[in-house]
């Protein structure tokens, strides 16, 4: 198992725990529409350490921005498992094609 992976099924076990009891519990337990809030906050903080060029920071922020993506999709009952799936489906086809194949 990686950490990400054991990440994400720490997330998933706390979806029915008390959100006195865990911040991920107590963000889950706002929806998926604070979820996808939080996640977006973490996702420009990085964007201004990767404009400023802190690479500890930007670090930093990168394991907040993971985490906060996992957090989102549990709240949309997405796993990492499907998101995995996904890149698979993916997997050698080249990102402008696969692009043009959403339009």
């Amino acid at each position: 198992m990686s950490t990400l992976h054991d990440l994400a099924q720490t997330i998933q076990s706390r979806i029915s725990a008390d959100p006195n009891s865990s911040w991920t519990a107590k963000l889950l337990a706002k929806g998926p529409e604070k979820c996808a809030e939080k996640f977006g906050e973490e996702a420009i903080e990085a964007i201004i350490e990767a404009i400023k060029g802190d690479k500890t920071r930007l670090t930093s922020e990168a394991a907040d921005v993971f985490y906060h993506l996992l957090v989102m999709l549990a709240a949309q009952g997405i796993t990492l498992a499907d998101v995995e799936a996904e890149l698979a489906r993916r997997e050698g086809t080249s990102g402008l094609d696969e692009k043009a194949s959403r339009s």
